[in-house]
């Protein structure tokens, strides 16, 4: 008898030992990066003329004249608009509380005759209205996103939470340009089996002598996967928050605006420790604006920090493709499969982002 208890005692240590191993290692391995089970992927129906686009400003407030030279510019390409006056205020420097702001983009969501939903503006806000977005009624009613700058977090962790397809372009007050416009048109007005991103040719003089528009190769190499990203500071931002990016297998767009090479240094450090980021198929740098320095003797120039910490983790990479802060902004499809050749500085989409 008391080798039958010594028995079953024994066999229930060892199971309870391997139970707590494996936990052990599921908590090692993922730590509190919230990596669930991707959803499946949900493709938004294409956009067509005179279909409605409603604008939402989730972050900063958006000033009258920017609001007026995105409804004129919308209508000018064929779109009717429509927005709640919930962007018209100020809250601080926000247009709305957080409360409201998230309301908004429920609301333009659940709403049958918006079509689309474009960011008027970025600016700060949107990681504040993450636990406040109504996920269940964005998977049931799928539409497009489109924005760019801090909108990052929005389509980013909408397509991790729902599957659905999200659009880092253009937002309302810069789409005013030739380029935008034709990228915008392209991936969400005519689906294509595959599509290459061209760069925009640099006209302007200011933009072709400036260095921060200069493209270059980091490491050189081709890669496959699914683009995820966007600003850098937002992508820095939620990493060890639930809605941090899982960049395994993907292709990782940066870009930033006015922060000084050493900020740019730490944020890509931080990147650099995060084990995802070391299994991405490549990174893809697109402008930027605002972040170069002179080389002294006491800085470092934006290309040298990106090199220095870039290059080492072997994943092809380049800088300088056509999205960020500047006026010639391409569309591109967050969760969408993408070819990405870093020594050519190409970048094709391998499938229609919208159904």
């Amino acid at each position: 008898m008391r080798d039958s208890i010594m028995s079953k005692r024994r066999s229930f240590l060892k199971s309870a030992t391997a139970l707590g191993a494996a936990t052990l290692l599921h908590q090692t391995t993922w730590g509190n990066q919230y990596f669930p089970d991707p959803k499946p992927k949900t493709k938004p129906k294409k956009l067509k003329l005179g279909d409605t686009i409603g604008l939402v400003a989730p972050g900063f407030a958006i000033e009258k004249e920017a609001l007026f030279l995105a409804l004129d510019t919308l209508q000018k390409m064929g779109f009717k608009t429509y927005h709640t006056d919930r962007i018209k205020g100020n809250y601080g420097y926000f247009s709305n509380t957080d409360e409201e702001r998230a309301k908004d983009v429920n609301e333009m969501f659940a709403n049958p005759d918006i079509d689309a939903i474009l960011c008027a503006r970025g600016g700060y806000g949107c990681t504040r209205i993450l636990d406040l977005l109504d996920y269940d009624c964005i998977t049931n009613n799928p539409k497009a996103l489109i924005g760019f700058s801090d909108i990052t977090a929005l389509i980013n962790t909408i397509y991790k939470k729902t599957g659905l397809i999200g659009f880092h372009g253009p937002v309302g007050k810069t789409l005013d340009d030739e380029y935008s416009q034709v990228y915008f048109k392209k991936v969400l007005m005519e689906p294509q089996q595959t599509l290459p991103i061209k760069n925009a040719i640099l006209k302007d003089p200011k933009q072709y002598r400036n260095s921060e528009y200069y493209r270059y190769t980091i490491t050189a190499g081709v890669g496959q996967g699914e683009l995820v990203g966007g600003s850098l500071t937002l992508v820095a931002a939620m990493i060890g928050t639930p809605y941090e990016i899982d960049f395994t297998d993907k292709l990782v767009l940066l870009e930033d605006v006015e922060e000084a090479p050493y900020r740019i240094d730490r944020m890509l450090t931080q990147l650099a420790d995060v084990e995802s980021f070391t299994k991405a198929k490549g990174i893809i740098f697109g402008v930027c604006k605002g972040c170069d320095r002179k080389r002294t003797t006491e800085n470092f120039t934006l290309r040298e920090v990106i090199m220095d910490r870039v290059s080492p983790l072997g994943i092809p990479a380049a800088y300088g493709m056509s999205f960020g802060h500047i006026p010639q902004n391409s569309t591109l499809p967050i969760g969408i499969e993408a070819y990405f050749n870093a020594y050519k500085k190409q970048l094709r989409l391998m499938e229609p982002a919208v159904s």
